[in-house]
């Protein structure tokens, strides 16, 4: 009995203990199968991770690739460009630029500040409204690059340049560049050529008149309207000539041209109105000017007359019959500011920047064949397509400004002036 109780204790031993075993060696795989799953998993971890980094590295050359060709580009291209940081540091200046503005020694990794390469005041605003609108800004002028002696300067040749700024991310801002000086410089011989021209016409054409005129009382009658009519259109070359050598004279020297007086200006405006007005008259027009109190300007008075002569002529010829022309003055704390404003067609709107240019002529509606036929002007007004281009002239000589617009109440045509006024 002891025996067989042993044997089954002994059993039962044998049977836990191989129960035992077999668990552990369950539990021993089981962490076995985990290990070689965490080990795949890891290995495709890194794998993953290096395939990223490879990847990432022919982005960056790609991207390096690209900008490079950009760059090359820039460097080749015939405009100039400059890309400053939200601190005005010179980031990039392609040679044109670097040509244009003067600027040596210029490292992309010291990053100088703008001013200290480029001494410019109008690039600076420019940069400086383009980063605070954040919108495309334009400018145009004229830059005198710096010189080290008298003897530099003279050798030193002032460059214009238009700029056109370009907001970028985080505070950057991009400037393209345009070198306007072959056109300013064609633009100037040009004038003077046309200058010169006018010069040597201007004689001969004088003395066409005096010999039409002698011949219109020694001729037959019958023939008599050949030189009424060849007497008038002499003249109209005469005043074309006149007045290119006057707009000539304005550009090249205003300070030279102008005699500057103290000038009461309602009684200028009002003297041009009584020289056209029985023109005025055959169309019923009426002066309506309006003024707070009275004004007086530092100004040419004969140049003055010559721009109200002008417009007068202008809103006159083209308003409709029992019409108004109004003039309206009112002063700020440094100018004074002119409204001439009329009720007739009004600009085109393709013509209002435009209508100051010489010779332009624009809509039809606003052209001497749509005037009527008894507004003829005087000898004294403009009417060969300088007129506009005169009064631009002759307002900027005086440091002023003149704009054209059509007035939202009348529709007509709207002249605004505006000079200094101590």
């Amino acid at each position: 009995m002891a025996i067989l109780t042993f044997a089954i204790g002994l059993a039962l031993g044998l049977a836990f203990c191989f129960w035992q075993r077999s668990r552990f060696q369950r539990q021993i795989e089981r962490l076995l199968a985990e290990l070689r799953n965490n080990e795949t998993d890891s290995l495709s971890a890194v794998s993953q991770l290096r395939r990223g980094i490879v990847r990432l590295g022919q982005q960056n050359h790609q991207l390096e690739a690209e900008l490079q060709s950009w760059q090359n580009i820039l460097d080749r291209a015939p405009w100039g460009y400059l890309q400053v940081n939200a601190e005005n540091q010179l980031v990039y200046c392609n040679p044109p630029a670097c040509q244009w503005l003067q600027v040596r020694d210029c490292h992309p990794d010291e990053l100088p500040l703008l001013l200290k390469v480029v001494r410019s005041y109008e690039l600076d605003r420019l940069i400086e409204e383009t980063r605070s609108r954040q919108e495309k800004q334009t400018c145009e002028w004229v830059f005198h690059p710096p010189y080290d002696d008298a003897e530099a300067s003279d050798r030193t040749e002032a460059v214009t340049l238009r700029g056109c700024a370009f907001p970028l991310r985080e505070g950057r801002v991009g400037v393209f560049l345009e070198n306007r000086q072959v056109i300013v410089d064609l633009a100037r011989s040009r004038e003077r050529w046309v200058s010169d021209l006018a010069h040597e016409v201007r004689t001969p054409l004088t003395s066409i008149r005096l010999v039409a005129e002698a011949l219109r009382d020694r001729i037959d009658p019958s023939m008599s309207r050949w030189v009424d009519r060849l007497i008038p259109e002499t003249q109209r070359l005469i005043d074309l000539v006149q007045d290119w050598l006057e707009l000539s004279q304005l550009e090249i020297d205003p300070g030279r041209v102008l005699r500057r007086n103290p000038l009461e200006l309602e009684s200028l405006v009002r003297s041009v109105w009584q020289t056209l007005e029985p023109i005025a008259a055959r169309k019923q027009l009426r002066l309506d000017y309006q003024q707070p109190h009275p004004i007086e300007i530092e100004a040419d008075e004969s140049r003055l007359y010559r721009v109200f002569l002008n417009l007068f002529d202008n809103a006159i010829r083209y308003s409709p019959t029992e019409g108004t022309v109004r003039v309206e003055v009112a002063t700020g704390d440094s100018t004074v500011e002119i409204d001439i404003i009329d009720e007739g067609q009004g600009f085109a709107e393709d013509d209002i920047e435009q209508v100051f240019n010489r010779l332009y002529r624009g809509d039809p509606s606003r052209s001497r064949s749509s005037a009527s036929p008894d507004s003829s002007p005087p000898p004294s007004s403009s009417s060969n397509g300088l007129g506009l281009a005169i009064v631009r002239q002759i307002i900027r000589a005086h440091g002023g400004a003149v704009s054209a617009r059509n007035h939202p109440e009348t529709g007509g045509a709207w002249l605004q002036i505006n000079l200094p006024y101590h």
